[in-house]
C-alpha cells in the first residue's frame, strides 16, 4: 500500500523535472557572459540589462501588457453576464446548445481561430494591429471566463435569490450583494486565467498582428528565427519569474476572496 501511494508522487516529480528542466537551464545559462550555451563562462547580467536597453523590446512588452489587461477586463465582463444568461434560459435544449459552442470555442485549434479572425477583418477592412489583437484575444478568453464562472453559479442555491427577492431586494441588488459575491472566486479565476491567456498567446495574434505592432510572443519568436541569443533566454527568465508571481497571486486573492455562503446580503 505504501508503495502504491508513493507512486503518484514519483510521477507527478517526474513530470515536473521534464517541464521545468528546459525553463531553469535557458534561464541559467541567461547568467552567461559567453555568447552561447556551449559553455558556461562566468556569471554577467548583462544579457538582462540588454533587455532593458531595447526601447522596441520594452514597447512590445508594454503592448502585451495593456492588450492583456484590457482582454481580461473585457472578457470577464461580458463572460460573467454571457454566463448568468446561460443559466437562466429556461430552455433545457437552447441551454445545452449554447454550451456546446462555448466548448467549441474553447477546444477550436488556434490556428484555425487566427485564421478565421483574419479573413474576417480583411473583409471587414479592419486594419492589422492594436485593435486586431486586441478584439481577437477578447473574442477567445470569453469561453474561458464563461466556464470558469458557471460552476460557482451552479453551486448557488435558488433560495438565496428567493430570500433576497422577499426581503425587498430589486434585481441590480440580488447581482450586486448575492451573486456577484457568491461567484466572485470565479470571476477572478476567469480574470487570471484570460490574462495568462493572453500574455502567452501567439498562434492567434501571429494572424492578426501587422502595421509594426506586435505581442512579445510573436517578437520572441521573430527573434529565435534570426538565432537564438541569449537575450531571448533573459527575456525567458523574466517571463517566467512574472508568470510565477501572477500565479501566486491569484492564489493570494482568491484566498482573500473566500466568502462563506451563508451570508445573504448586509
Amino acid at each position: 500500500m505504501e508503495k502504491l501511494n508513493k507512486f503518484p508522487k514519483l510521477f507527478l516529480a517526474v513530470i515536473f523535472i521534464i517541464l521545468y528542466t528546459p525553463i531553469f537551464y535557458l534561464i541559467f545559462y541567461s547568467f552567461n557572459s559567453g555568447g552561447s550555451m556551449s559553455g558556461f563562462e562566468s556569471f554577467t547580467l548583462e544579457h538582462y540589462a540588454a533587455v532593458f536597453e531595447d526601447k522596441r523590446l520594452i514597447s512590445i512588452l508594454l503592448n502585451t501588457i495593456v492588450i492583456a489587461l484590457l482582454s481580461a477586463l473585457v472578457s470577464t465582463t461580458i463572460g460573467v453576464l454571457g454566463a448568468l444568461a446561460i443559466v437562466f434560459i429556461k430552455n433545457k435544449k437552447m441551454r445545452n446548445a449554447v454550451l456546446s459552442l462555448n466548448t467549441i470555442l474553447i477546444v477550436s485549434p488556434d490556428v484555425i481561430i487566427g485564421a478565421s479572425f483574419l479573413i474576417l477583418f480583411t473583409i471587414l477592412g479592419v486594419k492589422l494591429g492594436f485593435a486586431s489583437v486586441l478584439i481577437s484575444h477578447i473574442a477567445f478568453s470569453i469561453p474561458i471566463v464563461v466556464i470558469m464562472v458557471l460552476p460557482k453559479l451552479q453551486e448557488m442555491s435558488p433560495t438565496l435569490i428567493d430570500a433576497a427577492v422577499d426581503l425587498g431586494a430589486t434585481k441590480r441588488d440580488v447581482l450586486t450583494r448575492v451573486i456577484i459575491p457568491f461567484i466572485k472566486p470565479g470571476i477572478f479565476a476567469g480574470f487570471f486565467l484570460a490574462l495568462t491567456y493572453s500574455l502567452d498567446d501567439f498562434a492567434v495574434t501571429f494572424f492578426v498582428t501587422g502595421n509594426g505592432f506586435s505581442t512579445l510572443s510573436v517578437e520572441i519568436y521573430s527573434m529565435a528565427r534570426t538565432g537564438i541569443t541569449l537575450t531571448i533566454n533573459a527575456l525567458t527568465g523574466l517571463i517566467f519569474v512574472i508568470t510565477v508571481a501572477i500565479v501566486f497571486g491569484y492564489y493570494a486573492l482568491s484566498r482573500r476572496t473566500k466568502t462563506p455562503s451563508s451570508g445573504v446580503m448586509k
